[in-house]
């Protein structure tokens, strides 16, 4: 990889652990180069997956236990967390009767308490108390005029394995809570702020929001729901526009006049064939289809073959999950998961997806979609090419300086300062992803869609289109030049060219676009803050352990907030040196996170300011994004460090006793990497220079 000549690289050169003097080499000259297999959270090469009858029959089991087992669960303590969510929490607001508004045909909520579990049925008292305060926080949270204390954004209830259990807590919570929502994630139901709640709040009254998501959820039919009278036509239209924006696909809305010259807003459900709300047979017999597969892609980004293979079956690209973003210029094996299509139509893709270097394997049928994060590592097989020594080395051979620092990380175990990689940050592209990210955090909406159409310099199809769009502003002209698979482009440009190219347009647009691809670019933004920060935090405090440094605190429980997990260093334990610099980490900056209670802190808070950024700045509710933060450590390690000599285009290994020409000699290395580790920062360490 070639370096951007255009703008600074995402971390300083000079910050090194180790002090061999490395070697310089080239890799990624081709993406047989370089090969990334993912490795799951069993510690199995993806590659190595097999859906063998035993399995099957595993599961098979399992389900018939959860099928014949009648009986509803209580559940114990639960776990708080923090994640890429809003930190909103309430105050209980008393249940309604009735509701808000003028009802036809039957009552608003259609809710029958005789019916439906209750959560005193379905929750420990003490689960029952933990989810009122936490309501009660939400609420809070959002009334308060002043920088409110932290919570944390999300509530867990923990493990439901049986469904209707999950389904009865999921309509309970959301009728006596209607301003918090909840999610399913790998079985745990997951409690958090209803944004469109307090979205509704700025337009309407709390009460009228209140009644309005009850009469939503319980989606009874030939019911409507009625505004207050408002005078307001703007105002009116701003109500029709919020519904329709947020809820169009399920209900419409209409004014209709009520006195002088009021007028009210209607809202009723839209039209279907056997529309009735959905009991909990139904929604075991609708349950999602999931396959799961393994994605085998050369010289192609993630979103992009997604975006490829979303065409190919005619889902979105927001069907498909995975663990992380791998590599573009290699050969990378990763899972993956896609909704709504069976293993048997996956496998009928067969060749036609290959000429796009996209191959698909180990299709099997799976029950929940991945997560991110949701792995153990990543395995890496690189060759480096064109070995030679560094132009001021002349004190050994080429092939003892090579040794010399493989064996340094290998033998001694020395750490490496965890950058992330410049694929991370888009590097040698004109406009980098982390520059898109600073514009969305400072609500810069329509730079950061002309930063995102900045187009490269070369002039494919997809270049020209760019270049067509910034030129024109004409979004249907350039959606038809754009090829499918440019899924994301097309998605932003579609909304473009429906609500236009001001900020509100380009609202409309990002907001087009999955939130997992929205966040990435802001991420990236706060990673490349994060690297700085490291080389910073090196060159002022080196290897030592200081005061006011964090770590993880060792007392730390599962049910503990992230926040209640980090410990602040004090001036005793520095001078007892009870801890090491790999026990350090430094957060990833948002609205959640502690910062280090020394120079480092000052440098965070000093360089947010400078890019116009303040912690509330990573809220960000117009784009339905919000960034609380996270820690990382300084400092990592490769597993299972191994490597050889190969002789260039044959690929064949040299002997231990074979003399090593420069001009014709490569590395083959091999060793896997903790989860969102980057493998060109490895060897950046190992080689003493910028690859």
């Amino acid at each position: 990889m070639e370096e951007d000549s255009c703008r600074p690289f995402m971390f300083h050169s000079s910050s090194y652990m180790n002090g061999h003097i490395g070697f310089c080499g080239s890799i990624k000259q081709s993406p047989s180069d370089f090969v990334v297999t993912e490795i799951d959270t069993s510690g199995q090469l993806v590659t190595e997956i097999t859906t063998d009858l035993k399995s099957k029959e595993t599961l098979s089991e399992q389900l018939k236990i959860c099928r014949h087992d009648c009986k509803i669960p209580r559940l114990s303590s639960p776990e708080l967390c923090i994640e890429d969510s809003a930190l909103c929490t309430a105050e209980s607001v008393p249940p309604s009767t009735r509701g808000v508004g003028d009802f036809e045909d039957k009552n608003v909520f259609g809710w029958q308490p005789d019916k439906v579990a209750t959560l005193d049925s379905l929750l420990d008292n003490s689960v029952c108390e933990q989810l009122r305060l936490f309501a009660c926080n939400t609420k809070d949270t959002w009334n308060s005029k002043s920088e409110p204390a932290v919570h944390p954004s999300e509530f867990s209830l923990g493990p439901v394995l049986d469904k209707r259990t999950r389904a009865s807590l999921h309509c309970a919570i959301r009728q006596q809570y209607p301003f918090l929502s909840t999610v399913t994630r790998c079985g745990e139901i997951m409690v958090k702020a209803n944004q469109d709640y307090q979205e509704l709040c700025h337009l309407v009254s709390e009460e009228e929001a209140y009644g309005f998501l009850k009469f939503l959820d319980a989606r009874t039919e030939d019911t409507k729901f009625t505004f207050k009278p408002d005078g307001n036509k703007e105002h009116r239209k701003k109500v029709h526009h919020f519904i329709s924006r947020k809820f169009g696909k399920l209900v419409e809305t209409k004014s209709f006049p009520d006195s002088q010259q009021n007028a009210v807003v209607v809202v009723r459900f839209r039209e279907r064939s056997g529309f009735q709300k959905r009991t909990n047979v139904d929604r075991r017999e609708k349950q999602e289809i999931y396959a799961a597969f393994t994605l085998r892609k050369e010289n192609l980004e993630t979103l992009e073959a997604i975006g490829y293979l979303s065409s190919e079956l005619g889902v979105l690209s927001s069907d498909f999950s995975y663990t992380g973003i791998k590599d573009k210029k290699a050969i990378t094996y990763q899972a993956m998961v896609v909704k709504k299509i069976t293993p048997k139509r996956l496998k009928e893709l067969g060749k036609s997806i290959e000429k796009k270097g996209i191959c698909v394997a180990n299709v099997h049928s799976a029950s929940q979609p991945l997560r991110l994060g949701q792995l153990q590592g990543n395995h890496f097989n690189i060759i480096v090419r064109n070995l030679k020594q560094h132009s001021s080395d002349c004190s050994a051979s080429l092939k003892e300086r090579t040794v010399e620092a493989i064996e340094n990380v290998k033998v001694k175990k020395m750490e490496i300062i965890n950058y992330y990689g410049p694929q991370r940050f888009g590097q040698g592209q004109n406009i980098q992803t982390d520059q898109i990210g600073l514009a969305l955090l400072n609500e810069e909406l329509v730079k950061a869609v002309r930063l995102f159409f900045t187009p490269e310099d070369t002039d494919d199809p997809v270049n020209k289109a760019k270049k067509y769009f910034l030129q024109t502003e004409d979004a249907k002209g350039t959606l038809a030049m754009l090829p499918d698979f440019k899924v994301r482009e097309k998605m932003l440009l579609r909304a473009l060219n429906r609500y236009g190219i001001d900020q509100e347009g380009c609202c409309r647009g990002w907001l087009s676009i999955p939130h997992s691809m929205r966040i990435f670019y802001v991420h990236a933004y706060c990673s490349k803050i994060w690297n700085e920060a490291a080389s910073y935090r090196i060159k002022t405090y080196g290897t030592k352990v200081v005061n006011g440094d964090l770590i993880f605190a060792e007392e730390g429980t599962a049910n503990s907030s992230l926040n209640a997990k980090v410990h602040v260093v004090t001036y005793a334990e520095e001078m007892a040196d009870k801890y090491t610099i790999n026990q350090v980490i430094l957060p990833m900056a948002g609205y959640s996170i502690q910062y280090p209670a020394n120079k480092v802190g000052e440098w965070y808070h000093e360089r947010l300011a400078r890019d116009g950024l303040q912690a509330c700045k990573f809220r960000l509710p117009a784009l339905q994004m919000n960034v609380p933060g996270c820690y990382r450590h300084i400092l990592k390690y490769p597993h299972n460090l191994s490597y050889s000599f190969l002789k260039d285009n044959e690929n064949e290994k040299v002997t231990e006793d074979s003399p090593l020409e420069d001009s014709v000699t490569s590395l083959s290395m091999s060793f896997w990497l903790d989860p969102s580790c980057y493998a060109t920062v490895c060897l950046r360490e190992i080689m003493k220079c910028d690859i």
